[in-house]
């Protein structure tokens, strides 16, 4: 580019415009000091002027500029200079948005739209998580062109762009302008006689726009603040549903299973709930539906010593389970739940009920620390409900018989080792699920509601909330995710069906099973045959335990 042709906006080059965006014309530049490319997203001059509006841009931009992920595309800065305001973000150059991306490379399969609806989802949740003042930061404006695909040699990798910024345009304004720019473009395009084909044109991209608003945003008189996260919730499930079947749902639609789709997974139950008419009914978390093995590390584990018997544990009440011939897996679940086959266990005892955080606050009480003897962490307090005020331990009001959240692998097993217990193996904690019930999905029968254990929820429960099933145990299905003794094997079942004698799982691995499901899961994870795993550092808010022992 010559010097002359050169085009440039304070510190900025400009390269080629790439379109235009719900806060006006977007340009690909490069800085002219430090030679990397970014996104300019340049307020139009009826933004620009309107002082109300740019205090508002500023003040909410910085905000969202805090939004840190490697799933959404990055504020940089946001400057004013020769009389304009602009946006500066990440450049993907190489990048297609999600558009761009579908015509390419036309019908996507299922593990694209997996590896695509992962990420966004990821996404979606992280900002969810975070807040503008007193309401959680949504995107409330998702739609194929702010979702960026990069081709990798070996996966899709994602990035989410536009966060928030409908919320600071506002949405009458978006569309309005999305219109008037596509009949601009239509218009010059046919010499301002635009023919039937042009306008079939401008109609599909508005369309195609206004197919991923939520109900609660195609409203008289909605503005961008009366619409909240759930909004991108609903969205989320437009996406996945035209990204599976092909086309947008619209009036009475089939779900996916009845589209004659080869599909490996459960999309209907997520799909159903996202695009629930009542926002308040739609899934609070995403990223819980895409589940798969990742990392590659050994851990190994030394026990916790005990030093203080001084503090008395609070023991929990214990079932025997009879030992005797059980079958475990099934062969309509995941992959690693195959084949459904029988085992041969001996008699055990297990908790009637998850560790609750009276109970686990006198472990850490009587180690004086959060660290095993090997430095692992057992416990991240700001993943549970029990705090450490001038080093004093105390429990969240309400919280003393809610099930221990936040704990790690390490931390179960030291635990159990204090009360002289140990955890479930994954094939006790199976059997033990079913409750004496044979060919049962879930540790209520054939099926499970809400009424009847705590998932696609807001926030653990106390222990004994919801009826035990048929051993006399409580919590099998929901409220938390447990840990269980084995290391986790995606195909050990085909070795444990030819070893069928009190399973143990496989001899090492990267990580440990976690069985249950938990207060936010979908129902497809409350089946007892459904198999969860993390690296057994892992700790959030919806991983607990319960113990088990010999007869």
């Amino acid at each position: 580019m010559s010097a002359e042709t050169t085009v440039t906006i304070g510190d900025y080059i400009i390269l080629k415009e790439l379109g235009e965006g719900m806060l006006g014309k977007v340009f690909l530049a490069q800085h002219r000091f430090l030679k990397k490319l970014f996104v300019l997203k340049v307020l139009p001059t009826e933004l620009a002027e309107n002082k109300g509006f740019i205090e508002r841009f500023e003040t909410e931009v910085a905000l969202l500029g805090t939004l840190d992920h490697p799933q959404i595309v990055k504020i940089v800065n946001v400057s004013c200079a020769d009389g304009k305001y602009f946006l500066v973000t990440e450049a993907y150059p190489d990048a297609l948005n999600l558009a761009q991306y579908l015509q390419k490379y036309h019908q996507l399969n299922e593990e694209e739209i997996w590896a695509i609806g992962k990420q966004v989802a990821a996404a979606l949740d992280y900002a969810h998580q975070k807040n503008f003042g007193d309401e959680p930061i949504a995107h409330r404006g998702l739609k194929f062109n702010n979702i960026l695909i990069e081709k990798r040699e070996e996966e899709i990798g994602v990035k989410v762009a536009d966060f928030g910024l409908s919320r600071i345009a506002g949405i009458g304004a978006v569309l309005a302008r999305t219109y008037r720019h596509l009949w601009e473009i239509m218009a010059f395009k046919a010499g301002f006689e635009a023919d039937e084909g042009d306008v079939e044109k401008l109609h599909g991209g508005f369309s195609q726009y206004y197919a991923f608003l939520a109900p609660e945003q195609k409203g008289k008189n909605v503005t961008s603040r009366d619409v909240d996260a759930k909004a991108d919730v609903y969205s989320f499930g437009i996406l996945l549903y035209y990204l599976l079947v092909g086309v947008f749902p619209e009036g009475f639609f089939p779900m996916p299973s009845e589209c004659n789709l080869e599909l490996k997974r459960n999309w209907d139950e997520l799909i159903k709930q996202c695009l629930n008419v009542d926002p308040e009914k739609r899934p609070l978390f995403l990223s819980d539906f895409f589940k798969e093995a990742q990392a590659k590390t050994v851990h190994i584990y030394t026990p916790l010593k005990t030093e203080s018997d001084e503090i008395e544990p609070l023991l929990t009440e214990m079932v025997v389970v009879q030992g005797g011939t059980f079958l475990r897996g099934s062969n309509h679940g995941a992959r690693d739940e195959m084949p459904r086959h029988a085992i041969h266990l001996p008699s055990f005892a297990i908790d009637i009920h998850p560790i609750m955080n009276e109970q686990f606050i006198r472990f850490l009480t009587a180690m004086g620390t959060e660290k095993d003897d090997q430095n692992n962490d057992m416990i991240r307090l700001r993943d549970s409900r029990i705090r450490k005020n001038g080093g004093k331990l105390s429990i969240e009001p309400g919280y003393a018989k809610h099930p221990v959240v936040g704990v790690t692998w390490y931390g179960a097993i030291a635990y159990a080792k204090w009360i002289g217990k140990r955890l479930p193996t994954e094939a006790e904690w199976e059997v033990a699920a079913y409750g004496g019930l044979e060919g049962a999905q879930y540790p209520t029968g054939d099926d499970i509601e809400r009424p009847q254990a705590n998932f696609f929820n807001s926030d653990t429960t106390a222990v004994m909330s919801y009826p035990p099933n048929g051993y006399g145990l409580y919590d099998m299905a929901g409220n938390v995710y447990e840990w269980c003794m084995d290391w986790y094997g995606y195909l050990y079942y085909e070795t444990s069906m030819q070893e069928p004698d009190n399973p143990q799982g496989p001899i090492q691995g990267v990580y440990r099973v976690l069985r249950g499901g938990c207060w936010k899961s979908l129902k497809d994870d409350m089946r007892c045959s459904h198999r969860h795993r993390n690296n057994p550092g892992v700790m959030n808010s919806t991983y607990g335990f319960r113990c088990a022992s010999d007869k």
